[in-house]
């Protein structure tokens, strides 16, 4: 009787402790997934992934910042949703990520003032608005960080000719978009943002939207799985499960169906 308790002990004993080390056979499976803030920002996540998860059984961890590409390089993400196509490119092409797929699209839009005294509203294209807030009526708020939205607004200077860093109206917040916004607001000054953190953001007071509609200001967003070939611990599969979902039939009319004050923000782009 007391060896029977003892092998019995000995098993209960060891059963505990693989159920320790493997964190429990029933534990979710989960992926981190670097993203751009406005995805979180805009509660577009927090529409897709609780549909996800609830599918598929998958947790997924967002890491939301301007630098997801960077995260994705050092091999800390699984996957990517991010929003600045030729930096995408070129981390596919370096072998940083497996393959990349379109996923969705929305656009940019330039707040500022009502007053709106550079005169955005008369502007004939994107390039015209930003020479004209070149000017310097008001500070601009640059994101700063290196993000798809930065990056993008970088070219959006470089297309109107005008130098803007340096310049005593130009201010770089160093951060992402929605303290961004919330120092145009403080300072009456202008901004690019997203129309979905736009659409989400409630401290607007005296701000804006001021030039949106150009054919430039089309934003698209993809998904790219980080390459296992050169970070063995990524979790393919689960990640893969996300991608596809996202592009997926089901995945895209999750997308659309997003909507803040009734307004759709995100577009699901066709599969190829």
């Amino acid at each position: 009787m007391v060896h029977r308790l003892s092998r019995l002990m000995s098993r209960l004993l060891a059963a505990t402790t693989a159920l320790l080390l493997t964190g429990g056979a029933g534990a979710a499976e989960s992926i981190t997934v670097a993203s751009t803030t406005s995805t979180e920002q805009s509660g577009l996540f927090g529409h897709l992934l609780p549909l996800f998860e609830k599918k598929t059984g998958i947790v997924v961890r967002v890491v939301g910042t301007g630098q997801a590409i960077d995260i994705g390089r050092r091999g800390v993400a699984d996957a990517l949703l991010v929003h600045d196509r030729a930096a995408e490119d070129k981390f596919v092409a370096d072998g940083s990520g497996a393959y990349r797929k379109d996923v969705m699209y929305n656009d940019f839009v330039i707040v500022g003032a009502k007053a709106d005294p550079a005169g955005l509203k008369a502007a004939t294209d994107v390039n015209d608005a930003f020479r004209r807030m070149g000017q310097g009526q008001a500070p601009f708020i640059s994101r700063g960080d290196r993000s798809g939205t930065h990056a993008a607004e970088l070219r959006y200077w470089e297309g109107a000719g005008v130098v803007a860093k340096g310049q005593p109206w130009y201010k770089e917040a160093g951060t992402g978009m929605g303290p961004t916004l919330n120092m145009a607001a403080a300072m009456d000054g202008h901004t690019l943002a997203d129309r979905g953190t736009w659409a989400s953001f409630k401290n607007r007071q005296n701000l804006a939207i001021l030039f949106a509609g150009d054919s430039k200001l089309y934003n698209p967003y993809g998904a790219i799985l980080v390459n296992p070939a050169k970070h063995p611990h990524v979790k393919r599969a689960a990640a893969e499960a996300f991608i596809d979902w996202l592009t997926s039939e089901e995945g895209r009319q999750a997308i659309a169906s997003f909507r803040v004050q009734g307004e759709q923000l995100f577009f699901p782009l066709p599969t190829k």
